[in-house]
């Protein structure tokens, strides 16, 4: 792998120690989001469902309802970012993350369910991710590859840790007792933690800029009305809708190829392993070559992932296909929000970035039932996947007609 080079290493090494303090930040950041994801809140599905009397189908609708709800929240609270102090904005989405969690803890009906679970997507999915994302972009200007990916690996590190850390608190602690925990632990330990790392840093500070940044800094309005920017916004949620659909119902998918629920396990490790590898070789890749070069070719093992799935019964595609999505997964990330600030600038960064943050949270929870539904109409795993696929690459393709279109970042 390129990031397994000396010359690889020796680059993250040097970054990672001078820069240690505000990338523990975003790491750390991005970890912390780990309260409002999917992986850990549906960990307490069972107890959900039963402490509200509710189904799958409905607790999943309550879930979306308040997934849709974050993501519209977050389209306007996500633009703060520009215009606030980074210390008093951390502060308000960890206050917001800690009240998901009492409520949580405390709920006795379905109003108080869904507005626990949109806090919790509100202050965890959705603004402590913004925060690590944003921040790595706007304050790195040569390292704005590298710093994306560090901070990037907080999200793989918070599915590894959330889960066991989970299970083993379940062994000494009620499920709402573990989230009246979990409060305390966002407000005592894990912002006093942040800020301390964000202490020496310059809440408004610009960077200078990167040798591939544009030359002026767009406002959200331009961005919106440009013709461009919808040619391109499919391509930056692709990953993560491909993820969460391809996740949430790969066990009816394993199950229509024969594959075993051990070759499933494994798949998901090879998947992480993909993630962390594309995150970390994303990061030099943009750092020397621009991510307006990277972003585009950055798609293609998830395409490569679908056509696997679709063709292939062999067990060992049991572990291609996820291997591929997850470095698909790493290398986009790697290459989106560095993206962004390339064709924007820095400036309106937190605006545009909370919108298709939102587009991407609606995505997500639009995915699933979607998909769920042409698996019920008896289309196969090898259609849909190839569905998907070739939708991933279209995306691709209009992307790179955009990125073309708006200049020569290329070059």
């Amino acid at each position: 792998m390129f990031v397994a080079s000396p010359s690889g290493a020796r680059a993250y090494a040097g970054f990672v120690v001078h820069h240690r303090r505000l990338l523990a930040f975003g790491v750390f950041t991005a970890v912390l989001s780990g309260f409002g994801q999917t992986f850990y809140i549906g960990l307490f599905n069972g107890e959900l469902r039963a402490a509200f009397a509710l189904s799958h189908g409905e607790l999943g609708l309550a879930y979306g309802a308040a997934t849709l709800g974050s993501a519209m929240v977050v389209a306007y609270a996500g633009r703060l970012y520009d215009r606030a102090d980074l210390r008093l904005y951390l502060g308000a989405a960890a206050i917001l993350l800690a009240l998901g969690c009492v409520l949580l803890a405390g709920a006795r009906g379905l109003t108080g369910l869904v507005l626990a679970l949109l806090l919790l997507r509100l202050g965890g999915q959705g603004l402590m991710g913004h925060i690590a994302m944003t921040t790595m972009a706007r304050r790195f200007h040569a390292g704005r590859g590298k710093a994306v990916s560090v901070a990037g690996l907080g999200f793989p590190l918070a599915e590894a840790a959330f889960p066991a850390a989970a299970v083993a608190a379940l062994t000494l602690l009620p499920w709402r007792g573990l989230w009246a925990v979990s409060a305390a632990v966002v407000l005592a330990l894990c912002l006093p933690l942040l800020l301390w790392l964000l202490r020496g840093e310059r809440a408004g500070e610009e960077p200078i800029a990167h040798q591939h940044d544009r030359g002026r800094d767009w406002t959200l309005r331009e961005v919106r009305r440009d013709w461009r920017f919808p040619l391109l916004a499919p391509a930056t949620l692709a990953a993560p809708f491909v993820v969460t659909v391809a996740f949430f119902h790969q066990v009816p998918m394993a199950h229509a190829k024969g594959w075993s629920m051990e070759l499933v396990a494994s798949g998901l490790s090879l998947f992480a392993v993909g993630h962390v590898s594309g995150l970390l070789g994303g990061g030099l890749l943009v750092d020397r070559w621009s991510a307006a070069r990277v972003f585009v070719p950055a798609l293609l093992p998830m395409v490569a992932s679908m056509a696997a799935l679709a063709a292939l019964d062999v067990w060992w595609a049991a572990l291609l296909w996820p291997g591929l999505l997850g470095l698909g997964l790493g290398l986009s990330a790697a290459a989106v929000s560095a993206l962004l600030a390339e064709l924007y600038g820095i400036t309106h960064l937190g605006a545009i970035r909370a919108l298709l943050h939102s587009l991407m949270i609606a995505s997500t929870a639009v995915g699933p039932p979607l998909l769920g539904w042409l698996l019920d109409l008896g289309i196969g795993t090898e259609a849909l996947a190839l569905g998907i696929g070739v939708g991933i690459a279209a995306a691709a393709l209009a992307a790179a007609a955009a990125i073309r279109a708006y200049g020569p970042a290329t070059a």
